[in-house]
């Protein structure tokens, strides 16, 4: 049996590009345990295609990243996060180089690409299209080599131990169903995202919500979770997973048609097809709707592009496109949205604090207001790097080393017949739910029903008895936490669109925070 240490200085719970970063930086203060759900490699870092955003290019400016990503932001965007992720972002992707990332060159200068709403090329990309594929691997590739970081893989974290009000450790189920108990000074949150809350999503099998939902459960402060970023591009084949298509295949010039093959963004905005992801994706939902077929699709077509570069430039999403008998520099590529990125989370003050002592989030799980209603394509990656660093360098400064206690003995935990197909079950009514009334277009009465049925589906999942129950529960947790933050904010803005309150409304200037029951704005 695998043996797990039963305390560290720090836990990290996470391995992607937030939680590799913050072990490393972690490492320097004390011994570090990071945890995954499954392999290191399976994260939404892996899957990140578009690229890292950083003012590094002779024609840019931090200024200018920093006036973008206020824009994108649609009025929320807390402008001190956002200074501090542009500004802390060339160090960061310097140290990156340095430890071996290998970003796209031309001869030897970087090579910037430009992504939606971005006033500059500004976006860096590794190996075409697999650009969080390479920061992973070059964080943990450094993280390997400091001997006070171990990395333990398929560790489902259940809970967070709470004493005294502050957060002392963790409880997790290992790959055999043993759960067991593990002590910390402190713990990062670096969970990643949420998108399995929905049925269609470009996030992979594990991004279920964990962190927000366990943090929630443990009395921390929820933010801005009806802010939920539908990518305006994902493959939609039936019997496919819902592939990303980058925002970068838009940048370089591809366009979106509808089922009659007319070219439709320019009616919907200035920018077209580089407008912001919000538009993008309602104006594709718009088209669809019009089009009046359940299996109705837009198309994104490269095939005016030269066709040797469009498969040089995008290796990945061309390898994977043919696999479904698509050359996507010679035929129109069915699209859909998916459920992508969530700018709401744990609440944290701009050091990865959260409101619960001894937790500390950083990544797509956190909330510092950086992004706003609306994330700036291509700044998630930097997030991750500038406040990992941050969030763990706040918790090294306080410190304290825990009193040694008992080794805890694992526990095997009984799994009940039929418990991961009850799970299952729930977890796929809850994903249908969620698309059908809280997706790209909401509406009050819609929200209010939908809230009733989740709340109804509590009752059907089993006790905990496996990591899929977990799993099933932290979603339904999580969708009511989107659903009833939809609800409570009675406007449209950025990613959250209601049609019952289509327009910007001043009183709702503000963030919405999860406090217990209560939902307040401010």
């Amino acid at each position: 049996m695998k043996q797990i240490p039963s305390q560290a200085d720090f836990i990290v719970i996470g391995a992607g590009v937030a939680g590799l970063r913050a072990s490393i930086e972690l490492a320097a203060h004390g011994s570090v345990l990071c945890l995954a759900k499954r392999e290191v490699a399976e994260s939404n870092t892996q899957y990140a295609q578009g690229g890292i955003a950083v003012a590094l290019s002779d024609e840019d400016e931090i200024g200018l990243h920093l006036q973008d990503t206020i824009n994108a932001g649609d009025g929320l965007v807390n402008a001190e996060a956002a200074r501090v992720l542009v500004e802390e972002g060339p160090p960061r992707i310097e140290e990156l180089i340095e430890w071996g990332t290998q970003f796209d060159r031309h001869g030897t200068k970087l090579s910037f690409t430009r992504e939606g709403a971005h006033s500059r090329n500004r976006v860096l990309h590794a190996h075409g299209d697999s650009t969080g594929q390479e920061i992973g691997r070059a964080l943990y590739a450094k993280a390997s080599t400091i001997p006070q970081i171990q990395f333990l893989e398929f560790e489902f974290t259940t809970e967070l131990i709470v004493e005294h009000g502050r957060v002392c450790g963790i409880r997790v189920l290992d790959a055999e169903n043993r759960a067991r108990s593990i002590r910390a000074s402190g713990v990062v949150l670096a969970t990643g995202g949420l998108g399995q809350v929905y049925s269609d999503t470009t996030n992979p099998t594990v991004a279920t919500g964990d962190g927000v939902a366990m943090a929630y459960r443990a009395g921390a402060e929820i933010s801005d979770m009806e802010f939920v970023q539908f990518h305006p591009t994902a493959l939609y084949i039936k019997g496919a997973p819902r592939f990303l298509l980058s925002e970068a295949l838009r940048g370089e010039g591809a366009y979106l048609r509808n089922m009659a093959l007319h070219r439709f963004m320019p009616k919907y905005h200035e920018l077209a097809e580089l407008a912001p992801r919000d538009v993008v994706a309602r104006a594709i939902a718009h088209e669809i709707e019009l089009a009046g077929s359940a299996e109705a699709v837009v198309y994104l077509d490269l095939t005016h592009l030269p066709a040797d570069r469009t498969r040089s430039r995008f290796p990945r999403i061309y390898k994977t496109c043919l696999e479904y008998n698509i050359d996507i520099a010679t035929d129109l590529i069915p699209i859909r949205p998916a459920a992508h990125y969530a700018m709401g989370g744990v609440k944290t003050d701009l050091d990865g604090r959260t409101t619960l002592p001894g937790l500390y989030a950083a990544g797509e799980c956190a909330c510092t207001g950086v992004h706003g209603a609306n994330r700036l394509a291509s700044n998630s990656l930097l997030e991750g790097l500038v406040y990992g660093a941050r969030a763990a360098r706040t918790l090294a400064m306080a410190f304290a080393k825990l009193e040694t206690g008992a080794a805890e003995t694992s526990v095997q935990v009984n799994d009940t017949p039929g418990a991961n197909e009850q799970a299952e079950a729930v977890l796929r009514k809850v994903q249908a739910a969620m698309w059908r009334d809280v997706g790209v277009v909401r509406e009050g009465q819609r929200l209010r029903a939908v809230i009733a049925e989740l709340e109804a589906l509590r009752s059907e999942i089993p006790a905990f008895a496996s990591r899929r129950a977990w799993e099933a529960a932290n979603v339904l947790d999580t969708g009511l936490l989107i659903a009833r933050s939809a609800l409570a904010r009675e406007e449209s803005r950025g990613a959250h669109y209601r049609t019952d309150f289509p327009d910007h409304r001043d009183e709702f200037l503000k963030h919405s925070v999860v406090r217990g029951d209560a939902i307040v704005f401010e």
